[in-house]
């Protein structure tokens, strides 16, 4: 099974996009055997490269660019110079996919929108991420994450009755619109494969954290009662009643999920709760359940609370930090790393999360120095067109 051929090898993807949305698309494809061939300005490249997670650099970019941008290729274009975007069009006319994350309008300008590139080539599959879609008030705004997050209220979901917003620490929105648009590429390169039409997908920060929130915003739709409120500083969601929540303990904290509260009363040894039968009382008595989890928690270590709870089947998990998350066995038997190398330059990174026919995807191939592969493909353009010539 693992000498078969990864499923898009032959696809050529080109990514015109920057900083995280539509970069990890691209190396979504690239996972699964696309080439992809990062299409970069001069002088400077994707923001990315200096826009340093906590700081840290590898070589002249940053970690977390080489995080998304692993196993691709990177050619230099000034799409303002005539020359260039010849060069890039004839590109274009020979690719598989396209993926651009500018601002509404900045394609138009430039004669690279899908309306225009699909004269150049009818079977191109053109992927578009934007901050909050083509339409709207908040169309023009930056295509940030935060502030993203921002606009969807999703910050109001978490914490408690007494914080204030409290945004998700990871870039979710980008990372979810990746997926998704990773996931409409796929969908009309099949398409494509059984028709020959290409075809155009877009999605949004917006719309990705929308599609997070379903459940909430269905039941918001169809019972206007239902308001956000947040509960008690222990509470996990707003939604969900009581056990569910983070609770202390003398050396670390313990995710608590959905359990009968009586089960996790009799198991803790906390008689108030044992005898709270009724799910009601759940809702009402939040805080005070909470309370008395927590105090009896704290008496103990995290470890040994869990082998209370785990042997009775609850749903609880410890809470790591990040030193015992990469530390810890599970980590390591997942296997969720990877050597990554170019030139002197060695980095461990994340693989692929996929598992396909029982294989990892793996790669070897860090991010490309910035124009790394200009003459290679522009030579490789030449060559086509001359052979088109003689033909």
């Amino acid at each position: 099974m693992s000498e078969l051929p990864l499923p898009l090898e032959g696809i050529t993807v080109l990514d015109f996009s920057q900083f995280l949305a539509g970069p990890v698309a691209a190396l979504r494809l690239a996972d699964l055997g696309a080439r992809v061939i990062k299409v970069e300005r001069p002088g400077g490249g994707d923001l990315g490269r200096t826009l340093a997670f906590a700081g840290r650099m590898a070589g002249d970019d940053s970690m977390s660019f080489h995080a998304m941008n692993r196993n691709k290729e990177s050619v230099t274009a000034d799409l303002k110079d005539p020359d260039d975007l010849a060069f890039v069009r004839e590109l274009v006319a020979s690719a598989d996919v396209m993926i651009q994350n500018f601002r509404p309008g900045v394609m138009e300008r430039i004669g690279l929108d899908y309306d225009s590139v699909r004269a150049l080539n009818p079977t191109l599959v053109y992927g578009s991420v934007s901050g909050y879609g083509d339409s709207g008030p908040f169309k023009d705004r930056p295509g940030q994450d935060l502030l993203a997050q921002a606009i969807s209220g999703l910050p109001w979901l978490n914490g408690s009755s007494d914080d204030p917003p409290v945004p998700v620490g990871v870039a979710v929105a980008d990372h979810l619109a990746s997926c998704h648009l990773a996931q409409g590429i796929t969908a009309l390169l099949v398409r494509r494969f059984r028709t020959g039409r290409g075809g155009l997908v877009q999605t949004s920060l917006f719309e990705a954290l929308l599609d997070l929130q379903f459940e909430l915003l269905t039941t918001r739709l169809n019972d206007p009662t239902i308001a956000v409120q947040r509960k008690g500083e222990r509470s996990a969601h707003a939604f969900l009643s009581a056990p569910y929540g983070i609770y202390p303990c003398s050396d670390g904290y313990l995710a608590i999920a959905m359990n009968p509260v009586p089960t996790i009363g009799r198991l803790l040894d906390i008689h108030q709760l044992a005898s709270m039968t009724d799910p009601t009382a759940w809702w009402e008595l939040q805080d005070e359940i909470e309370r008395l989890i927590s105090e009896r928690l704290v008496t103990g270590t995290r470890d040994e609370w869990l082998a209370v709870l785990d042997v009775a089947d609850v749903w609880c998990a410890p809470v790591l930090t990040l030193e015992e998350l990469v530390a810890h066995d599970g980590f390591r038997a997942i296997a969720m790393t990877q050597q990554v190398s170019t030139g002197d330059l060695s980095l461990t990174t994340t693989r692929g999360p996929l598992r396909l026919d029982g294989r990892d995807l793996r790669s070897d191939r860090a991010a490309p120095r910035l124009g790394e592969h200009t003459e290679a493909v522009r030579r490789e353009v030449a060559a086509a067109r001359e052979h088109e010539g003689v033909s």
